[in-house]
């Protein structure tokens, strides 16, 4: 029979009991000769060594500048304009380079016929949202925006359709526009031709809009709850680009950790989350899914509509994101346009007083801006499309991402990569436009028609082009007419009005005061 003698027994522990001695010597020396700097200069090895082999390039890739290990080409831009930043690289490498922006590789595309390549031709391999650390942290991949795939496709669908629906492209919708212009020209009234600061009144009036139909309300001017909503709104506008934010698309899992305005922009999206929640909980309470009331009502019918499919992205999280979403895109561009277009007015007296002319002969003093009457104004028309032209709210476009590798203008674009679109040369290409650095209506103006142009695409194009494009001309037809119909914006006495722009999410006038003068 086997078995261990007592001799065995008794030398085995002390045998164990060496091993193990000499394994902690040896720790012990190791540990003596890696001082902590050797360990930091061997962990940042690592990390170069991880880049280099992650983000080299591939073979038949678009030129760009030099990049630095894992920042990439963080610090050549100029955080204060970077749109601006981009463009001597346009010049120094064509209309197809690359940029590295942290952990993203980017392709900025420039000029009309490439634009339309990569958005349009090509839509169906470039169509996806890049979800940066920031953004994956606070959406996920929920909403209408930053959603990709069939996600996407359901909630923009159901979004549109539920838009027309509630009045979109109908007389109905129009006449809530109407009213409330009516509204903010007596706001403007209330300040008894004192200089003022138009920002959240225009936010509020425009908001008000697509509150009508995702909350199916609107707000009162001094409604405190819902301006402290429009100013989490604008606070976040101007942190997402911030340099903290930008720190932690590159460093996420180190910023994770660390205090900043980082951690201010998260705090404020779940204040606006919370916001929506409680708007959500408001309609379940009387809710009747046999006469939906609004966008809101309309989604919780879906929810029911496709309950147990686990295949579908209609949930209550989604409706939250979505309806974010459509408060965010419905309220902050178009009221940056018209703040940029009322300080554009200010500023050039002499085309006010053409508008106004205009406005004077087609609808008078008493009648309503409508937009039948558009066609007859091809001059406030193109003043408007100049406002948006030289705003250039969203220089280089939504974001769009690879995904699935292709080829465009001879350059290998792999699967992930980035694609920006570079509306800011667009929009002030010498060769589209006779004066691209100065405001002149005369640009969308032929033997005094209005006239489109090919190369103004301040929606986008392609298949995610912005879904609320109608909405927003509308809009700013109605608003911007109705506000010069009863106003001359003018300059505050002794104050200098500028030009100077704030960094956002868009592009928008630092703060200014203006001074309305109603008309006779």
């Amino acid at each position: 029979m086997g078995g261990t003698s007592p001799a065995q027994s008794a030398v085995e522990p002390e045998d164990l009991r060496a091993t193990l001695s000499a394994m902690g010597s040896l720790a012990a020396a190791v540990w003596r000769v890696l001082h902590p700097s050797s360990l930091l200069l061997g962990a940042v090895v690592f990390l170069l060594l991880a880049n280099f082999f992650k983000n080299r390039l591939p073979k038949n890739y678009p030129p760009g500048p030099p990049r630095l290990p894992i920042l990439g080409n963080f610090f050549q831009l100029v955080f204060k304009e970077p749109h601006l930043s981009i463009q001597k690289y346009v010049k120094q490498y064509g209309n197809l380079f690359s940029m590295e922006f942290g952990v993203w590789s980017s392709v900025i595309v420039t000029g009309l016929p490439l634009i339309k390549e990569a958005l349009v031709h090509q839509g169906h391999n470039i169509l996806d949202r890049p979800m940066s650390p920031v953004r994956k942290r606070i959406f996920k991949t929920n909403g209408l925006i930053m959603s990709n795939g069939q996600e996407w496709k359901e909630q923009r669908r159901f979004t549109l359709t539920t838009l027309r629906n509630f009045g979109l492209g109908k007389k109905s919708l129009e006449e809530r526009m109407q009213e409330e212009a009516y509204h903010l020209n007596q706001a403007i009234e209330e300040e008894n031709g004192q200089p003022f600061n138009p920002h959240f009144k225009i936010n509020n009036a425009v908001s008000n809009i697509i509150c009508s139909i995702t909350f199916g309300e609107r707000f009162e001017y001094q409604d405190s709850q819902f301006q402290e909503m429009l100013r989490l709104l604008d606070d976040i506008i101007g942190l997402e680009v911030s340099v903290w934010c930008q720190l932690y698309n590159t460093f996420p899992w180190i910023m994770n950790f660390l205090p900043g305005f980082h951690r201010t922009l998260f705090s404020k999206w779940e204040q606006l989350k919370l916001f929506i929640s409680h708007v959500v909980e408001n309609h379940k309470r009387d809710w009747n899914p046999a006469e939906p009331r609004d966008f809101i009502d309309a989604y919780l019918k879906e929810i029911e509509k496709h309950k147990g499919d686990d295949a579908s992205s209609f949930n209550e999280e989604n409706l939250i994101f979505s309806t974010l979403d459509l408060f965010f895109a419905g309220t902050e561009t178009t009221s940056t346009t018209l703040r940029w277009g009322l300080l554009y007015m200010a500023l050039n007296p002499e085309i006010q007083e053409k508008v106004q002319a205009e406005i004077d002969r087609v609808i008078g003093q008493s009648q309503q801006p409508s937009t039948d009457a558009r066609e007859l104004m091809p001059y406030t028309n193109a003043v408007i499309h100049e406002v948006q032209r030289m705003g250039n709210i969203i220089p280089l476009n939504v974001p769009r991402e690879v995904n699935n590798a292709t080829t465009l203008a001879g350059y290998h674009l792999p699967k992930g990569t980035m694609i920006l679109t570079n509306l800011t040369a667009l929009h002030r290409d010498p060769e589209e436009w006779a004066t691209p650095d100065t405001f002149n209506p005369e640009h969308f103006l032929e033997n005094g028609q209005f006239k489109k142009r090919e190369a103004f695409l301040p929606f986008s194009i392609g298949k995610r082009v912005c879904p609320g494009e109608q909405l927003a001309k509308a809009e700013l037809f109605i608003f911007f007419t109705s506000l010069l119909q009863k106003f001359t914006f003018k300059p505050p006495d002794n104050e200098e009005l500028s030009l100077e722009i704030r960094m956002g999410v868009t592009i928008s006038p630092v703060e200014h005061r203006l001074h309305a003068v109603p008309r006779a």
